[in-house]
């Protein structure tokens, strides 16, 4: 039965990929709650500041690079700091600085040798080599056209 406009093709390319999008990320929390304590977005904020130059980024980019709202970046960072994660620093009048803290960097370096594990366990080892680089490849190609169709910030 097509539905939304698809074909019976497209709909089941959708509905697998969609439930595939729901039970992964479901399944790597999981695994990160029991092991670490940490949140799929708390793992998210401390990797991009763990890689980024001096362990700090402005909150607007680190929301920007995780493809966040405004909103939900400042009550993340509002936990992960209340958690002795993170903590915020001034920049210029009006910029806030997110710093990556010891207590983060140790938070983050106990998550990921299992989350690690999880992901292979999970997702990598279930694709070859070549299925993997073509999977990445698909996934970009979608990612460059939400980024594309992004609208400009406010």
């Amino acid at each position: 039965m097509a539905q939304l406009g698809l074909t019976d093709h497209e709909l089941h390319a959708w509905r697998t990929f969609f439930r595939m999008v729901l039970l992964l990320p479901a399944r790597l929390e999981r695994q990160l709650q029991a092991g670490s304590g940490l949140s799929n977005a708390d793992y998210m904020v401390l990797v991009l500041l763990a890689e980024a130059p001096g362990r700090r980024m402005r909150s607007y980019e680190l929301g920007r690079t995780a493809g966040w709202e405004k909103s939900r970046m400042h009550h993340q960072l509002t936990r992960m700091s209340r958690r002795g994660l993170v903590t915020r620093e001034p920049c210029g009048s009006r910029g806030i600085y997110a710093v990556l803290t010891d207590e983060g960097f140790a938070a983050l370096k106990k998550a990921v040798p299992g989350h690690g594990k999880e992901i292979r366990r999970l997702f990598i080892d279930r694709l070859t080599p070549e299925e993997l680089d073509r999977f990445a490849g698909l996934a970009a190609k979608i990612l460059d056209g939400l980024d594309a169709d992004q609208p400009p910030p406010e």
